[in-house]
C-alpha cells in the first residue's frame, strides 16, 4: 500500500504560492512548517518501516501534525 503524502504543498496545492510567500516572510509561520515538515518525515519514516516505534509514538506524531497542519491552516487563511 503507498504511502500518502501529507506534505503542506500536497494538503493545499490551491495555496502554492502562499505558504512560499509565508516561509519567506512570516517566522512564525516558517517555524511552524518546518515542525509540521518533521512531523511528517517522522510518521513516513516509521508507517514505512524504515524506523521502529510503538503505535502511541505515531499517534502522537499524526495528532502534532494534524495541530501544526490547522495552525498553518489558521494563517493561510489570514493571509488571503
Amino acid at each position: 500500500m503507498p504511502l500518502e503524502n501529507h506534505s503542506l504543498i500536497n494538503e493545499f496545492p490551491e495555496m502554492r504560492e502562499r505558504i512560499h510567500q509565508l516561509k519567506t516572510s512570516n517566522t512564525h509561520f516558517a517555524r511552524l512548517f518546518a515542525e509540521y515538515d518533521e512531523a511528517e518525515h517522522a510518521v513516513r519514516r516509521i508507517e514505512s518501516g524504515a524506523e521502529a516505534s510503538t503505535d502511541e509514538r505515531l499517534e502522537a506524531l499524526k495528532k502534532q501534525r494534524l495541530h501544526l497542519k490547522d495552525a498553518l491552516y489558521g494563517l493561510l487563511k489570514q493571509a488571503a
